[in-house]
């Protein structure tokens, strides 16, 4: 299936680039990545979401990928729910946002403060208004850690990302080489490195999301890792209470990088999830 290559402005001018899958008049899908990640780590969800009728974009965060750095380090949470918006606004109808970690904070702040009426759908993955601090500070010890000195070779920047999943490294490392930029023989992750510094609003304000998520009432769905230790059985406890409508399913064997881990059940969640959204204005329609 043929990709299309977009850019877009995101809210302060600041150009950010999207894969796009399938037909721009089919109801659309935005796949936003999490903090560190770029669009291409959705592995094969968005060719089946374009396959079974939906308009998939995928984009970079700012920062991240190849969209651009923000020249005066705005990395604080608002500034990507902004984004988010901008892209939502280019279609002619709410898109469904699936949202992994950074992508999905975007999308609850963009849902309950920024706009109500900008998604039709959210599904969140491995993320909630409130994050288990050990496990966040684990991903934050890893991406520090080669922050500076970067890789030798893309076998080593495979070796350290299998440690820290606890994944076999892939023979293929085609996927890796997208998430990093090769400078004088040494590989670097493909992000700013100032995404990552200190900030008050920044990914992971737990406040502002708590306000925001309790004024969510479009349909909801939270894919977790059963053995994230990000999102644990006690943040799902406190989420059903903020968003008591949401569906929930965890996905075995999978950890906070769920589409990574499992990409046919995370997709599979996925895409029943839209079917359900699909039937429902029929049901409804019918009286049903």
């Amino acid at each position: 299936m043929q990709v299309e290559r977009i850019e877009f402005a995101g809210e302060d001018g600041i150009t950010l680039v999207a894969d796009a899958w399938g037909d721009p008049a089919n109801p659309p899908v935005i796949l936003a990545h999490g903090g560190g990640q770029t669009r291409h780590s959705w592995g094969g969800t968005a060719q089946v979401l374009a396959e079974q009728g939906w308009y998939a974009v995928a984009y970079d965060h700012r920062g991240h990928g190849e969209s651009d750095w923000s020249p005066d380090s705005l990395y604080d949470i608002v500034h990507f729910a902004l984004d988010m918006a901008c892209l939502a606004r280019r279609f002619s109808t709410p898109p469904v946002v699936v949202g992994a970690s950074l992508g999905g904070m975007s999308a609850m702040l963009g849902a309950g403060e920024i706009e109500a009426g900008m998604f039709s759908a959210i599904v969140l993955v491995d993320v909630t208004p409130r994050l288990n601090q050990a496990g966040v500070m684990k991903i934050f010890e890893f991406m520090h850690e080669h922050i500076e000195s970067g890789f030798g070779s893309l076998e080593e920047a495979a070796d350290a990302v299998s440690k820290y999943t606890g994944r076999p490294r892939r023979a293929d490392l085609s996927g890796l080489r997208k998430n990093l930029r090769e400078r004088d023989g040494r590989y670097y992750w493909h992000w700013d490195p100032n995404f990552f510094a200190p900030r008050q609003n920044g990914p992971g304000a737990p406040e502002r999301l708590l306000d925001a998520a309790v004024k969510i009432k479009l349909p909801v769905l939270l894919i977790r890792g059963r053995s994230s230790d990000v999102v644990t059985e006690l943040e799902v406890e406190e989420f059903l209470q903020l968003i008591p409508h949401a569906e929930t399913v965890d996905v075995d064997q999978a950890r906070h990088m769920v589409a990574g881990d499992r990409n046919d059940i995370f997709t599979a969640a996925v895409t029943g999830f839209l079917r359900k959204l699909r039937a429902a204005p029929a049901l409804n329609e019918e009286g049903e």
